[in-house]
């Protein structure tokens, strides 16, 4: 792929962004790729060794803020006209609840997801708790000439101390699943935009 495709493919998957952002970007991977040049790799080398398309329009919107592209895809393009703004007013009772109530399912979601990790650790926390006061118990029992109930509770403690290690390596999964699932779908919501954007520009 020479220079030239590369930077066309990237416009065109770039543009539900904003004008001045595409441009920043596309400006960014010319330079990039005629720096390579210039240090003799060939064009195609250059335009290869930059990365692929899809992997530079993820990370580009990994890095983009959602509200900037709520913000472009809802603003005008064009000047409204009288009766798209008696549409968008009449409308407004449908839409705006629509659309508060996917914000709200979204958010619910999301609340949940983390409120289960949260638990998760407090659970983990309350097991280490544990260990250290059967561990204490079993020293004052020990002390106290009561040694069966303080075997009893150092057992507790060692049973207690392997489910905390369990749940220790449990909770970093399923908190680094949530971390790259949120990511995920954030990153899906933005590719939304960016498609729709594309499918504007193509219409247009």
């Amino acid at each position: 792929m020479n220079k030239q495709i590369f930077l066309s493919e990237l416009r065109t998957r770039l543009s539900g962004l904003p004008q001045e952002d595409i441009e920043e970007r596309l400006g960014f991977y010319e330079e990039m790729i005629d720096d390579r040049m210039e240090d003799g790799c060939s064009e195609e080398e250059a335009v290869a060794g930059v990365g692929s398309i899809n992997e530079i329009v993820s990370q580009i919107l990994a890095d983009y803020p959602l509200s900037k592209l709520v913000k472009e895809k809802v603003k005008p393009k064009h000047k409204l006209r009288a009766w798209e703004i008696v549409l968008l007013v009449l409308g407004s009772p449908i839409w705006l609840c629509l659309l508060i109530a996917a914000f709200v399912v979204i958010f619910a979601l999301y609340v949940v997801l983390w409120a289960l990790i949260v638990v998760l650790w407090a659970v983990e926390i309350s097991l280490m708790i544990s260990v250290l006061a059967c561990v204490a118990g079993a020293v004052i029992l020990a002390v106290q000439g009561q040694g069966l109930l303080g075997l009893a509770a150092l057992g507790a403690g060692i049973f207690c101390a392997g489910l905390s290690i369990f749940l220790f390596f449990g909770c970093k999964g399923a908190t680094k699943g949530a971390a790259i699932l949120t990511k995920k779908i954030a990153l899906g919501i933005k590719s939304l935009f960016i498609g729709k954007g594309e499918k504007n520009e193509q219409n247009s």
